[in-house]
């Protein structure tokens, strides 16, 4: 090994200073060894830096070699790659969501006309499985008058055309705390009164039904118990007395009874929203409770509970009374029937609960027969009161007394199943 090349063995590469080139040094390509090893003593360069001699005039030197044709390959990391553009870093999914171009997309594929009626038939299943079953729940529930109270009797009148209800509303505090009596004004009178009395008839054809309403201070005979008061039945002989005295006092013969107290009567009004009511005079009644204005608007239990019972009003409060009571009824139970409350589970199931705890009806009336009562309610029924012609003393205090002409009129064609004469229809 010569001086030169012991020098730049031991010359550490980090120094800085520039290696001396040797003369055998030509250009390398990238990739070669920086140095070479020596191919002869007589090409090896010594420790001094090399002295550039003075050479004389030459031919031009050659052109410095032209780069190689680049080639249509190179090498990325290592693997040949084809094309001669330079690499470009690769970019994150992100980037390439951004920056490539997305195309129009195509329409949304509907389903087709089988799975929407395969959908449509599934509801209905699920609808109709649901209503079988809401409908078999409240039928189980029903009831709540001990006895048969509709029970044949010597002299009981005959089974006529059309379906004759007799509907009650008692007096009844049961199931209302201190509280409740409190708010509601309904005062804390023991034992159980008729507060109102009507009789629906649904007739077989496709006449309207028709509601009267019966005065409770109406003058009858009660069977066994002499002349009185219509509510004095009820008190004396309960459902079953009260029943008997209206078919000998009329004619008709009942086939359904269900009557509801005062804490039914709230709940059902609360189950169905409110109760729409056209108010037509200002009513301020402390002792029930109730204080609204004229105009239409919509009655809260506690309110419509008020608005049926109070005798403020009119030249003829107990018969203003039963006014506010039909048009009150027809309209709780037509809201009651009506699609957008039986349809949704959050109204007509609370409806449902409401009604079986709150009414009670005789032994034979079921499901069927209570969807037959809301669906005429719901048909807009002809609505009056008995004609009365003056009063009379019956029960120890004067009682009306009935018109009984006009109230054959009534009566029989009820019985006949016709329409009841416009003469004798309440003009109110």
């Amino acid at each position: 090994m010569t001086e030169d090349d012991r020098t730049r063995a031991m010359r550490s590469p980090g120094d800085g200073r520039p290696l001396p080139p040797r003369p055998a040094d030509g250009l390398r390509s990238g990739g070669a060894p920086a140095h070479q090893m020596p191919q002869s003593p007589a090409a090896a360069p010594t420790h001094k830096m090399p002295v550039p001699e003075v050479a004389a005039p030459a031919a031009a030197p050659p052109p410095p070699p032209s780069s190689p044709p680049s080639s249509s390959k190179g090498r990325v990391y290592g693997r040949e790659r084809s094309g001669s553009s330079p690499v470009k870093p690769l970019r994150s999914s992100a980037e390439r969501r951004e920056k490539e171009p997305r195309g129009p997309r195509g329409p949304r594929k509907l389903p087709s006309g089988r799975t929407i009626l395969k959908i449509l038939a599934g509801l209905l299943v699920v609808l109709l499985v649901a209503g079988i079953g809401l409908f078999f729940w409240v039928d189980s529930r029903l009831g709540g008058i001990d006895g048969d109270v509709l029970a044949d009797y010597e002299g009981r009148p005959a089974d006529t055309a059309g379906t004759n209800w007799l509907l009650v509303g008692s007096d009844s505090r049961k199931g209302l705390s201190a509280a409740q009596r409190r708010k509601l004004a309904t005062g804390s009178s023991q034992g159980q009164r008729t507060d109102s009395m009507m009789l629906l008839h649904i007739p077989d054809g496709s006449d309207k039904p028709t509601l009267v309403s019966l005065p409770r201070d109406s003058a009858v005979t009660i069977p066994g118990q002499g002349r009185n008061k219509l509510n004095a039945a009820y008190a004396i002989g309960g459902p079953k007395l009260l029943i008997r005295t209206v078919e000998t006092t009329t004619g008709l013969r009942i086939h359904n009874y269900m009557e509801i107290g005062f804490a039914g009567f709230v709940d059902i009004v609360d189950a169905v929203g409110g109760v729409e009511i056209n108010v037509r005079a200002d009513v301020n009644d402390p002792k029930a409770g109730l204080n609204l204005k004229k105009g239409t608007q919509v009655l809260t239990g506690s309110q419509a509970l008020g608005y049926v019972r109070t005798r403020k009003g009119g030249a003829l409060p107990d018969f203003e009374r039963t006014k506010r009571q039909r048009q009150f009824l027809s309209a709780v139970v037509k809201k009651a029937a009506s699609p957008g409350v039986l349809i949704n589970p959050f109204t007509s199931i609370p409806l449902a609960m409401s009604a079986t705890e709150a009414v009670a009806v005789d032994g034979d009336t079921g499901a069927f027969d209570m969807l037959s009562l809301g669906l005429s309610m719901g048909d807009s029924p002809v609505t009056t009161v008995v004609p009365f012609g003056g009063n009379e003393i019956a029960g120890g205090g004067q009682a009306v007394k009935w018109d009984r002409e006009k109230a054959l009129m009534l009566f029989n064609a009820l019985k006949e199943d016709k329409p009841v004469p416009k003469a004798v229809l309440d003009a109110g």
